[in-house]
C-alpha cells in the first residue's frame, strides 16, 4: 500500500473534518472555544462620556475670556464619584467640579484637566488662559457603537477577546461544543506507570502523554484505557467507543504485524479510511478513519503507532489539526516558520523526518536550529531538552548546517 506525502496528509482533513455542533455557553466560560457565531456588542463603548484622567471638570464657554491679568475663577462645587448615581450629574454654568476616571461627564461640562495640572486657588480653579474642548474626555461610542461584530465566526476566544466581549455586555456566545474523546493504548505489555513490571513488560508512557498533550489543547478527556491483544475486546471496545465519542485515538496495534487490530477493527465498524501510512518518519503507519451515521454525525478515528516518538509526532501534527477542525477554528495552522540549521542533519531517502531539536535565537533574532541526539521511535528521553519539532525534507543527501528549515514549537 502507497505512502500519502505528509502534505497531502495534512491537507485531508480540511476536506474531511466537520465542526461540531453549535451551543450557547456563557462568555465567562467560553474561553478557549471557537466561535461558531459572530459576536456583537451589546452596548455602545464607552457607554457614555466619561472622564478620561482623575481631575476637574468644567464648561470651556466659561473660560472664553480667560487670561494671565485677568484669571477666571471657577468654585469647586461636587464631587463626582465613577458610580452611585441615579441619573446623569449636572453642572451648573460659571462652576467645576471634581471628577475622577472612567467618571459619568455631567450635563454642562464638555472638558476636564487633569489634577496634577490644575492651578487651585482654595476651593477654586483659576484659568489664565482659555481651555480647549474635550480636552481628557472620552465620548459615548468613540471605541464602537452597540451592534458591531467583535469577533466573527471561527475565531477562538482568547483571554484578550473573553475580556472585549464581557466588555461590550455579550452575555452568551455560539460555539461549538468540545469534543468527546476517547482514548485507548493497547499491548498485552503494557502497564500502568508505577506498576511492577515481569520480564518482558513496559510502564505506559503513551497513556499519559496522549492526555497531557490533549490538555495543553484544553481538552479534557476520560483516562486512556488499556486494551491487550485481544481482537474481539479490541473490537468490542472500539465499537462503543465510536457510538459515543467524535473521536478516538488508540496508540498501538496501527501497523501490519500479527497483533496490529485496529485498521481493521475500525473498518469492520463503518469506519471508512481517509489514508492508512504516512511519509513520514516517525509514525510511518498513521490511520486516519471517518464514519458517517444515519444521524448526521461524524464519528473519527486515529490509530496512532506504538512507538512513544511516533505518538508525540502524530499527536502535535495530526491530532492537534483534527481537534481544530472539530473546534471550527476559521483557518487550522500549525504555525511553521523558518530557521537555520547549526548542525548537519540526516535525510531519509522516503519520508520526510520530524527532528526534535532545541531552539536559540542568535544576536540578531535568528531561530537557530540544533538536533538532538536519540531520534528514534522507541526514545523519549531528550524530550526534557526539546524545543520545536524540524520538517526535514526526504531525501539521499544530508542537509548541511545553514539550510533553512521549518519548525513549530513543541508544547510546554
Amino acid at each position: 500500500m502507497a505512502m500519502i506525502a505528509l502534505e497531502d496528509a495534512l491537507a485531508a482533513y480540511a476536506r474531511t473534518v466537520r465542526p461540531l455542533p453549535a451551543v450557547e455557553r456563557p462568555t465567562i466560560e467560553a474561553c478557549g472555544q471557537v466561535l461558531a457565531a459572530a459576536a456583537h456588542a451589546q452596548t455602545d463603548l464607552p457607554r457614555f462620556d466619561q472622564s478620561a484622567l482623575d481631575g476637574y471638570c468644567f464648561a470651556t464657554g466659561d473660560l472664553a475670556g480667560a487670561s494671565a491679568a485677568d484669571p477666571v475663577r471657577l468654585p469647586i462645587v461636587q464631587t463626582i464619584a465613577a458610580s452611585g448615581h441615579a441619573s446623569r450629574p449636572v453642572l451648573k454654568p460659571g462652576t467645576a467640579a471634581r471628577i475622577f476616571t472612567g467618571a459619568m461627564l455631567p450635563i454642562g461640562a464638555d472638558a476636564m484637566q487633569a489634577q496634577e495640572r490644575a492651578q487651585r486657588d482654595g476651593d477654586a480653579l483659576l484659568f489664565a488662559k482659555p481651555f480647549p474642548s474635550g480636552r481628557n474626555i472620552r465620548r459615548q461610542a468613540e471605541e464602537l457603537t452597540r451592534g458591531t461584530v467583535l469577533a466573527d465566526a471561527g475565531q477562538r476566544i482568547g483571554p484578550g477577546l473573553l475580556a472585549s466581549l464581557v466588555n461590550a455586555e455579550v452575555a452568551t456566545v455560539r460555539v461549538h461544543r468540545p469534543p468527546r474523546i476517547r482514548v485507548f493504548v493497547t499491548g498485552d505489555e503494557i502497564r500502568p506507570a508505577g506498576s511492577a513490571l515481569k520480564p518482558g513488560e513496559i510502564h505506559d508512557a503513551n497513556g499519559p502523554l496522549i492526555s497531557a498533550l490533549l490538555r495543553s489543547q484544553g481538552v479534557e478527556t476520560p483516562p486512556p484505557v488499556h486494551l491487550g491483544d485481544d481482537p474481539a475486546a479490541v473490537r468490542a471496545a472500539l465499537e462503543t467507543a465510536l457510538a459515543e465519542a467524535d473521536l478516538v485515538i488508540t496508540a498501538g496495534g496501527a501497523s501490519v504485524g500479527d497483533k496490529d487490530f485496529l485498521p481493521a477493527a475500525a473498518e469492520s465498524l463503518g469506519v471508512q479510511r481517509v489514508f492508512w501510512k504516512v511519509a513520514q518518519k516517525p509514525a510511518k503507519p498513521l490511520f486516519f478513519g471517518v464514519r458517517e451515521d444515519a444521524d448526521g454525525r461524524q464519528r473519527l478515528m486515529m490509530a496512532l503507532p506504538g512507538n512513544p516518538g511516533a505518538v508525540l509526532i502524530s499527536m502535535v501534527l495530526h491530532v492537534r489539526l483534527v481537534l481544530d477542525h472539530l473546534a471550527g477554528l476559521q483557518r487550522p495552522d500549525l504555525g511553521w516558520t523558518r530557521g537555520v540549521l547549526d548542525h548537519p542533519v540526516e535525510r531519509d531517502d522516503e519520508r520526510a523526518r520530524l527532528v526534535r531539536m532545541r531552539l536559540r535565537r542568535d544576536e540578531n533574532g535568528v531561530a537557530r536550529l540544533n538536533p538532538l541526539p536519540r531520534q528514534d521511535s522507541h526514545m523519549l528521553s531528550n524530550l526534557g531538552r526539546a524545543d520545536v519539532l524540524v520538517w526535514v525534507e526526504a531525501g539521499t543527501d544530508p542537509v548541511p548546517a545553514g539550510a533553512a528549515l521549518r519548525w513549530i514549537a513543541l508544547p510546554e
